[in-house]
């Protein structure tokens, strides 16, 4: 049977792919044999190293819980900023205006070529230089404005993208009824690429959640991930064991975000289907372009 992709495979070609498959399962059984033997050998899976996790609280309430409070305090501040700032740049540079396009891009290619961790240092040595912040705040100034300045040029680039997906008829559309440039794009562009952006927003915020531990490693910032090294000096040097715990609730701050923004995006899909309009923003009416505006009604 043929598919439109790929022919049949004969009997051959499934004979290798099995043999393939059997391959790859075997060698990938001795990759994990070969790390749980050596960690074992260095007594890293002893239960008394894991015990700590499952047996008291105090690595949860002295350790885990205040990081986890930190790095979502700076994900959350740099997630506000950003997202405003990247709205404004990104319909900056599709401004028909060249003093305010060239600037906006400027700014948007600028941040976003540089390296987050850079632009923390930069702040940190700012914010010491030129501002009365104490030693105990200043880490986290220093990490949400790093973050804020290259994630708000990123969304720029996700704004703009989402807005040229929307179907030209919206915006000439618009422009027929007599609307400005800027209500085109606040009341009619904006609202409805905003479920065509939305995947890709929840992506840097899962980028957010994990650069914040930048700091931590370089600015003393008291993130989760700097919680492993006193947590595992005070429990017997079980690093292995505080890195795979610490690991693990990344793993679920980041599934929560993204099964939320899964969700909401089914939300908004289904919002828009029930109000006449087709997930893309076009209206599912054909002959004479119509106008969506924001509250759904076709003009």
């Amino acid at each position: 049977m043929s598919s439109v992709l790929y022919d049949a495979q004969g009997p051959r070609a499934k004979q290798r792919n099995i043999l393939y498959t059997v391959l790859f399962v075997l060698c990938a059984a001795a990759v994990v044999w070969w790390v749980y033997d050596g960690l074992a050998e260095k007594h890293q899976l002893d239960w008394i190293k894991w015990k700590p996790f499952f047996t008291s609280s105090q690595p949860w309430e002295t350790y885990i819980w205040p990081g986890l409070q930190s790095t979502l305090k700076a994900a959350f501040f740099a997630l506000i900023i950003a997202l405003p700032l990247g709205a404004l740049f990104g319909v900056g540079r599709l401004s028909d205006h060249r003093w305010v396009r060239v600037p906006s891009g400027v700014v948007v290619e600028f941040f976003r070529a540089i390296p987050v961790l850079i632009l923390m240092i930069i702040a940190n040595a700012v914010y010491s230089e030129y501002t009365t912040i104490s030693t105990d705040d200043r880490p986290l100034y220093a990490v949400v404005t790093g973050l804020v300045l290259y994630n708000a040029s990123v969304l720029a680039e996700i704004v703009r993208a989402g807005i040229h997906t929307l179907p030209k008829g919206q915006g000439e559309a618009a422009k027929a009824l007599g609307m400005r440039k800027g209500q085109t794009m606040v009341f009619v562009l904006l609202p409805q690429a905003v479920t065509a952006m939305l995947p890709a927003i929840v992506s840097q915020l899962v980028v957010i959640v994990k650069d914040t531990a930048l700091g931590g490693a370089v600015m003393t910032f008291p993130e989760l991930l700097a919680s492993i090294r006193p947590m595992a000096a005070n429990y017997g040097a079980n690093t292995i064991a505080c890195f795979t715990v610490i690991a693990l609730i990344y793993l679920l701050v980041n599934f929560a975000l993204t099964s939320f923004a899964s969700w909401l995006e089914r939300w908004l899909r289904r919002t828009k289907k029930a109000k006449g309009t087709t997930p893309g923003g076009a209206p599912e009416t054909v002959g004479t372009p119509s106008l969506v505006v924001d509250d759904g009604r076709a003009v």
